[in-house]
């Protein structure tokens, strides 16, 4: 299970090395920056250097042509000496209910499918029955509040131990972690990382193979279910044009059956 995070980066204070430091993470020289946003690169380099203090809507049109992740973007705001643009409202406040009620009719209509949404470090907000079959056999310490998908995923007591394909599925998740800390500079997933790492890999189950070879399009997650292999390939959304931190942090993951054997299995399971 995967998902998209963000978090802070390590910086210098200021919002002149803040901004330095997300150029050059997107790898783009100040004349470029200062062409996408109508500027000069003489300008751009006194704002980095503590020269110039940009505006406020100057440092919001570098954090756009920068791909900066909202909640990053009210950081530089307030390093900058102004006051945050984007809220972070609540995913139970009353003003997200028609974004929670279509987020859960989405995961329910994707029955009898896995489905879930998670934040920005894996913590899980809602699940449908398809992924509550696949917890049969998963640690109760695990099952408590908060849930974490990637710690459900390779812990020992959780999934792991029925992955057929555990060490290719695990450096998966890993190497897609790394790269994600190493473009937001994530603590929280940093520290979940060096958890989740630190796993010892078990043995993998021996559930039934299927009887003919798959042409998988992508990699599966393979996983044993009551003897059955299943096969699913993981698929990730997210909101376009997020106004609020808190819903540019969602993800909604879906888990679509690889093969005609699990589709078979799992309408017969949950129909």
């Amino acid at each position: 299970m995967t998902a998209l995070v963000t978090g802070t980066p390590a910086t210098d204070r200021g919002v002149g090395p803040m901004l330095r430091a997300w150029r050059e993470r997107r790898r783009v020289s100040q004349l470029e920056l200062a062409l996408r946003a109508d500027s000069s690169a003489r300008h751009i380099s006194f704002v980095e250097t503590g020269r110039s203090r940009p505006s406020e809507e100057m440092v919001l049109r570098l954090a756009e042509h920068l791909d900066v992740p909202v909640r990053e973007r009210n950081a530089l705001l307030l390093a900058a000496g102004y006051a945050p643009h984007y809220p972070e409202t609540p995913l139970d406040d009353p003003a997200l209910g028609a974004l929670r009620e279509g987020m859960e009719r989405l995961i329910r209509g994707y029955e009898p499918y896995p489905a879930l949404v998670v934040d920005a470090t894996y913590r899980v907000l809602a699940a449908n029955r398809g992924i509550a079959m696949l917890m049969d056999g998963v640690a109760e310490h695990l099952l408590a509040p908060p849930l974490n998908a990637i710690r459900l995923t390779l812990h020992p007591d959780g999934l792991a131990p029925r992955i057929r394909n555990l060490r290719e599925w695990r450096g998966h998740l890993l190497e897609q972690m790394g790269r994600q800390i190493a473009l937001h500079r994530s603590q929280p997933l940093r520290e979940l990382y060096d958890e989740v790492a630190a796993y010892p890999v078990p043995e993998t189950g021996s559930g039934r193979v299927p009887d003919e070879p798959v042409p998988y399009f992508a990699l599966p997650m393979q996983i044993e279910h009551e003897g059955h292999v299943l096969s699913f390939i993981s698929s990730i959304s997210t909101f376009n044009t997020p106004m609020d931190v808190t819903v540019a942090e969602l993800a909604i993951e879906t888990l679509l059956p690889a093969d005609p054997a699990t589709v078979k299995y799992l309408h017969s399971l949950l129909p």
